[in-house]
């Protein structure tokens, strides 16, 4: 719980910090490509992740790969603050959460759509003109495939789900035959 709440406070200041959508998609593509190159380098990530390195020994690494790789000057900030912090290990989190807040300042609602197979593209113009009619404002949709759906589409918008599945008939169904 404590990491959550981390997470969606690092993003938020970055997301606030951002003043538009080229600055939002630039710094989260170099973040990207910043824990993909960590990822990839071991000898990296276990020198930034030891606890036996000084703080000031892993800013000055940070800074000069960050130097190399010529990213911008918020991106840069933000992964020093991280590693200052030691905080590397929430930036996968991070990544994942950052379109979610970035879409909620612009007034945006993201909804997680789940079906069994791909959605054609007249399907989702009609979902998604559908869903901004119900919630009166422009919407972002995330589409997922999900296998143990039986058929139809579950939505997620936070922390509610709108389930509109066999799967989640038949569920319902069984808890009512438990019930009597």
């Amino acid at each position: 719980m404590k990491t959550l709440v981390l997470v969606k406070r690092y993003a938020l200041g970055l997301v606030n910090a951002l003043k538009d959508d080229n600055e939002f998609n630039l710094v989260s593509q170099e973040l990207g490509e910043f824990w993909t190159f960590f990822q990839t380098h071991k000898e990296l990530s276990d020198l930034l992740a030891s606890p036996f390195v000084p703080a000031s020994k892993k800013s000055v690494i940070i800074k000069n790969v960050i130097a190399a790789c010529s990213f911008a000057e918020k991106t840069s900030r933000f992964l020093i603050l991280l590693v200052e912090k030691s905080r590397l290990n929430l930036l996968p989190e991070i990544l994942k959460v950052m379109p979610l807040l970035w879409h909620e300042k612009k007034g945006v609602s993201t909804f997680e759509v789940n079906s069994v197979v791909a959605l054609t593209e007249s399907q989702k113009g009609r979902l998604q003109k559908e869903l901004e009619r119900l919630e009166r404002r422009p919407v972002y949709l995330q589409y997922r495939i999900d296998p143990d759906l039986v058929a139809g589409i579950s939505l997620r918008k936070g922390n509610v789900v709108y389930d509109a599945s066999i799967r989640g008939h038949l569920a319902r169904l069984k808890e009512k035959i438990c019930e009597g």
